[in-house]
C-alpha cells in the first residue's frame, strides 16, 4: 500500500511539474518554442515537497483543464472558419481570372509551390491558432473584414515599438494571416505587430481597401497602448498590393491634414517610417503589365474603380502633383524594398517613386536586393531562417536610438531554417509569381 501511495504521489508530482514546465514554456519565442526539445526533469524533491505538488496539482487540475478545453475548441472553430474564408477567397480569385490554360497552369504551380513550403507553412499556423501571443480578429470596424491581428512579444516589461502591416494578395486574395511569420519573427525581437485585414475585390473595390486600411491604422494608433505598446513608435509597412494600399492611405491622410480637414482619426505624424516591400505605385505604368502577366485589364480597372480613377489612387502621381507639396512635407521618412528579379511587379516601380518622392522634398530611400523575386523577400529568405538582409534592415531601423534593444538584437541566436533548402530552391524555380 505505502509503496502504490507514493507511486501516486510521483505521478502527481511528474504531472505538476510538466504544467509548470508548460508556464515557462509559454515564455519563448514562437518559433523556438514550437520546435524546441522538452527538457528532462532532473528534480529530486523530497517526499514533502512531492506531496505539496500532487495536492496543488489536484486542486487546479479541473479549472486549469476545462480552460484548455474551452480554448481548444476555440482555435479549432477558429481555424475552421479561417480556413473555409481562404478556400472561398481562391475560388473567388479563379472566378475572376477565367479557367484558361494560361490559370490553369498557373493554379498548378501554385498548389506544387505550396506544397514544397509546407513544412514551414505548418509550424507557423500551430503557433499562429495555438499560441497565446498571437490575439486574431481584433475588431477595429463595422464591416465583415474589418479585423486585426496581433502579434505580441514575450516579455511584457515596457512599452513595444509597433509595426502596422497591410499584406498583399493582388487586391483579391489578401488576408491578414498571410503576414503570421513576419508578424511572430518580428514579435521574438520585441516587437508588436498588428496585421490589418481588408475587403478584397468584389467585396470591395480600391476605395474601401484604403478606407478599410485607415481605419485599421487608426485603432493601432488610438488603441496599441492597451496592448503594450509605444503610441510614440508606430511603423506602417505593406506588401505587394498591401504596400500600394497602405501608401494611399498615408497620402490620403497627409493630404486630409495639409488642407486641415475635420474628422481625422490619426495623424500622420504618429507613423515614424513607412515601409514599403516591392510594392506598385503608379497604375498608369502597371494596366498592361499585369494584364500581360493574365491579371487582365478588365478586372484590374474595375477593382480600381475605372480608368479616371488610376490618378486617384497612383501615389506616385498623386505626389507629383504640385498641389500636394504641403501634404507631402508632413511624410514620414519612406524606406521602399525591392528585388531585382522580381516579375510580378518590376523594382522599376519602387526606383521610379523613390525619385519622384526625393524631387518632392520627402525623405525616401530604395534598398534593392540583386537577383530576389517577388516572393524570395516575404517567404522564401524567412523560412530559411539564419541572416536575412530585410529583416535584420527593418529591426536595425525599428530599434534604432534603443540601447538595450540593439544589444540584444546583436546577441539573439539565428533564426530557425523551418524548410530545407532543396525544396525551398525548387519552389523558387516553380513559383507563380
Amino acid at each position: 500500500m505505502a509503496s502504490e501511495t507514493d507511486r501516486l504521489l510521483r505521478q502527481s508530482s511528474f504531472s505538476a511539474a510538466e504544467d509548470m514546465a508548460e508556464d515557462a514554456d509559454a515564455s519563448k519565442p514562437f518559433l523556438c518554442r514550437f520546435l524546441s526539445y522538452p527538457v528532462a526533469n532532473t528534480n529530486t524533491s523530497s517526499h514533502k515537497r512531492r506531496r505539496r505538488l500532487a495536492e496543488k496539482f489536484a486542486s487546479t487540475a479541473p479549472r486549469r483543464l476545462t480552460r484548455r478545453q474551452q480554448s481548444f475548441s476555440r482555435d479549432i472553430g477558429h481555424a475552421a472558419k479561417e480556413t473555409y474564408l481562404i478556400t472561398s477567397l481562391s475560388f473567388t480569385l479563379l472566378r475572376y481570372l477565367g479557367v484558361g490554360y494560361r490559370w490553369m497552369t498557373r493554379l498548378l504551380a501554385l498548389g506544387c509551390y505550396a506544397m514544397l513550403l509546407m513544412p514551414g507553412f505548418l509550424q507557423v499556423a500551430i503557433c499562429y491558432f495555438f499560441s497565446s501571443q498571437v490575439w486574431r480578429s481584433i475588431v477595429y470596424g463595422d464591416q465583415p473584414r474589418n479585423r486585426l491581428d496581433l502579434y505580441l512579444p514575450a516579455n511584457s516589461d515596457g512599452k513595444k515599438p509597433v509595426v502596422v502591416f497591410v499584406t498583399g494578395g493582388a487586391w483579391i486574395i489578401g488576408y491578414k494571416a498571410w503576414g503570421s511569420l513576419l508578424g511572430l519573427q518580428l514579435a521574438e525581437r520585441d516587437i508588436i505587430v498588428a496585421c490589418v485585414d481588408y475587403r478584397n475585390f468584389p467585396q470591395g473595390t480600391i476605395s474601401d481597401m484604403v478606407k478599410d486600411a485607415s481605419q485599421g491604422i487608426s485603432y493601432v494608433c488610438n488603441n496599441i497602448a492597451d496592448y503594450g505598446g509605444d503610441p510614440n513608435r508606430i511603423y506602417l509597412m505593406g506588401q505587394s498590393a498591401g504596400a500600394h494600399i497602405s501608401a494611399c492611405a498615408l497620402l490620403d491622410q497627409a493630404i486630409k491634414e495639409a488642407k486641415k480637414e475635420e474628422s481625422i482619426s490619426w495623424s500622420v505624424s504618429q507613423i515614424k517610417a513607412y515601409f514599403g516591400l516591392s510594392g506598385g505605385y503608379n497604375l498608369f505604368n502597371l494596366v498592361d503589365h499585369f494584364h500581360n502577366r493574365g491579371l487582365y485589364r478588365s478586372i484590374f480597372l474595375s477593382i480600381m474603380e475605372g480608368e479616371e480613377s488610376l490618378h486617384q489612387f497612383s501615389p506616385e502621381v498623386k505626389v507629383n502633383d504640385p498641389s500636394n507639396r504641403n501634404a507631402v512635407s508632413l511624410l514620414p521618412p519612406i524606406t521602399l524594398f525591392h528585388g531585382t528579379a522580381d516579375y510580378s511587379i518590376p523594382s522599376d516601380a519602387s526606383k521610379v517613386f523613390v525619385d519622384v518622392l526625393q524631387k518632392a522634398g520627402a525623405k525616401a530611400d530604395l534598398i534593392l536586393y540583386d537577383g530576389k523575386t517577388h516572393t524570395d523577400l516575404f517567404l522564401q529568405d524567412p523560412l530559411r531562417g539564419g541572416k536575412d538582409e530585410l529583416f535584420d534592415q527593418l529591426v536595425s531601423v525599428i530599434h534604432a536610438g534603443d540601447t538595450e534593444a540593439l544589444e540584444q538584437d546583436a546577441i539573439a541566436p539565428p533564426r530557425r531554417r523551418l524548410v530545407p533548402e532543396l525544396l525551398l530552391k525548387l519552389a523558387r524555380c516553380i513559383s507563380p509569381f
